[in-house]
């Protein structure tokens, strides 16, 4: 799976998008919001990708946010720990979509993969222009 979001301003108006493979089978997901922000996507994208997943499975996802990378992988165990507070103690952002996206990462084996953004890797370029249709269909384009 290689998940992407998009915003044309930041805050602005944002897209997310997903494309899995398997075998022989491709899907693509994407969607997007009026006001948001570049991170609010980029959770959504995983988000709303291991969603789609109708059962538990062996995930190998490609993501080219360091946010997500970092949040999923480092950080949420001590907001988690610390009632969902940063290290200052102030609110963890957009905590309603980490515990989401904590939510589903427990119902997968996941393999986390960081790829560089608009590098050339065909997953990421796909995942980039499916969050950027998100961001036309909110658009109305």
């Amino acid at each position: 799976m290689w998940t992407d979001g998009a915003c044309k301003g930041n805050p602005g108006v944002g897209g997310w998008g997903a494309w899995m493979r398997t075998g022989g089978k491709e899907r693509e997901l994407f969607g997007g919001e009026l006001q948001t922000t570049n991170n609010r996507m980029e959770l959504t994208a995983v988000i709303e990708g291991l969603k789609a997943l109708n059962r538990p499975c062996a995930v190998t996802l490609h993501v080219d946010s360091t946010y997500v990378m970092n949040g999923v992988t480092k950080w949420i165990h001590g907001w988690k720990r610390n009632g969902w507070k940063t290290g200052d103690k102030k609110p963890v952002k957009n905590k309603e979509l980490w515990i989401a996206l904590d939510e589903q990462v427990a119902r997968h084996e996941i393999t986390w993969v960081w790829v560089k953004g608009h590098a050339g890797d065909p997953g990421n370029e796909r995942a980039d222009q499916l969050a950027n249709k998100g961001v036309d269909k909110v658009r109305g384009a």
